[in-house]
């Protein structure tokens, strides 16, 4: 197995080092600090590969050989920003064909932070390369890339850090420790999720010729190919289905995974979904702006509501989770979480860790999550102690495949008007043959869609 040095006692200083203490052992934290550099490659340099690289790069002496997208001018700041963080001042090779940086198969790690339509066929194909991914929420499009993913990593044995960082999150961390494995929160027997932020982009732009810097033909990929109307970087893209499964895939995938996490959940029951455009019908956007959804365990309903636009149930938490338990209840975001208990007792509060002073260079990157970074650098400590013990991270594969796949399953009875169940062992849905063929999406020739029976 591979093996890296990392800079211990700056590590151990900061509070995110107390939390991988808490989880990893310090024993276990041992193997961290061996003696060579990882090979790391990036996929999609656009705002949140960047960010994961940089924060990668914060926690360890890697050295990035290698940056891929398809837009030249993206392509060309990564490869200069890169080179003035790394110590050895290197800048990156450059590739606007992923396969063709693959293809040089000497990588450790490849973090890919392209679109939504692109994660199957690039995570696969770094996993048959030798790579370990860090590979960004939500992994796949459709139910079938995400199985596919999975049987890849498992028979190459390869680490799959799915970025879902909530698992790392110092306070939510705490949350999990003190408050649910605790029991503070006695039987919990329902859930709320939800997300009002006013981030549905709309608006109609014109059609309009493909600059000279963009491979608009490879960015589209296996999806379908829209007219151009524009760059579709960051939010644009998002708010089509054609790359993605909307807000439900973007945002709920995060609060259920955490959800998921902190209760020791697996494979829903049942999911039910309902939802659809109901007020931002003026411009191309193609995704819901309003959908509940129901994730049924047993004696136990996990609820998802996300509005785009209106106010926020509860203004301090317009993106959260809140678990209501018969002794208490604990309601938690990306920003803080506060217990309330039932009757007598104490109330708990605690906020997002920030460590602006520890990394001056948070401060000053731009469109950096401040909020997300202690957890982010957390989250690549874990998937790089996994790696060196050749086990499973805290946001294995698996678990980002369940809490993709029902998401893309609550957006599949929306669409189809009826509950639906979902086996894992038979990959299909239960008794409805309709549902099951939806869970594999048509590909764009010439891309062939993945299969977890031949991957």
């Amino acid at each position: 197995m591979n093996s890296f040095n990392i800079n211990r006692r700056h590590f151990l200083k900061n509070a995110s080092a107390q939390a991988a203490l808490s989880r990893l052992g310090s024993h276990e934290l041992d193997l961290l600090f061996q003696d060579k550099k990882l090979r790391v490659g990036l996929i999609g340099t656009g705002w949140y590969g960047k960010s994961d690289l940089f924060r990668l790069m914060q926690v360890a002496p890697i050295e990035v050989i290698s940056l891929c997208d398809v837009d030249k001018n993206l392509l060309s700041q990564a490869a200069d920003m890169v080179s003035k963080r790394q110590k050895s001042g290197m800048k990156p090779r450059t590739y606007s064909d992923y396969r063709k940086m693959l293809a040089e198969k000497d990588l450790d790690i490849v973090l890919i932070g392209t679109p939504d339509h692109w994660h199957a066929l690039q995570a696969i194909d770094a996993i048959k390369g030798g790579a370990h991914v860090y590979l960004q929420k939500p992994i796949s499009v459709d139910v079938m890339e995400g199985e596919a993913i999975m049987a890849a990593a498992r028979k190459y044995n390869r680490v799959v850090q799915v970025g879902t960082q909530r698992k790392s999150t110092p306070h939510l961390i705490d949350a999990k420790k003190k408050i649910v494995d605790a029991g503070l929160l006695g039987k919990v027997s329902h859930v709320e999720m939800c997300c009002y932020f006013h981030m549905r982009a709309n608006g109609n732009p014109p059609v309009e010729p493909v600059p000279d810097f963009l491979d608009y033909d490879m960015w589209t990929g296996p999806a379908p190919l829209r007219p151009y109307d524009g760059l579709p970087h960051i939010r644009w893209w998002r708010t089509f289905n054609e790359y993605g499964n909307g807000i439900m895939g973007d945002m709920c995938v995060h609060m259920f995974d955490t959800v998921r996490w902190m209760l020791k959940l697996g494979w829903p029951k049942e999911i039910s979904s309902t939802g659809g455009i109901y007020v931002q019908k003026d411009g191309k956007s193609n995704i819901p702006d309003t959908q509940s959804a129901i994730f049924k365990y047993d004696e136990l309903n996990c609820v998802w509501q996300h509005r785009s636009w209106g106010t926020p149930a509860n203004p301090d938490y317009p993106w959260s989770f809140t678990l209501f338990g018969d002794k208490g209840t604990l309601i938690g975001s990306t920003m803080q979480y506060d217990f309330t208990p039932f009757g007598d007792g104490e109330k708990i509060h605690q906020d997002v860790l920030f460590e602006k002073e520890k990394y001056p260079e948070d401060v000053t990157e731009e469109r950096i999550e401040l909020n997300a970074a202690p957890a982010t650098r957390l989250h690549m400590l874990d998937f790089l102690n996994a790696i060196n013990k050749n086990s499973r991270p805290i946001a294995d594969i698996e678990e980002g495949h369940i809490s993709t796949a029902s998401c893309i399953l609550a957006n599949m009875s929306m669409q189809l008007g009826r509950p639906l169940v979902y086996n894992p062992s038979k990959r299909l849905v239960t008794g409805d043959k309709e549902a099951t063929k939806l869970l594999t999406r048509p590909y764009r020739k010439p891309w062939i869609h993945p299969d977890p029976e031949k991957v």
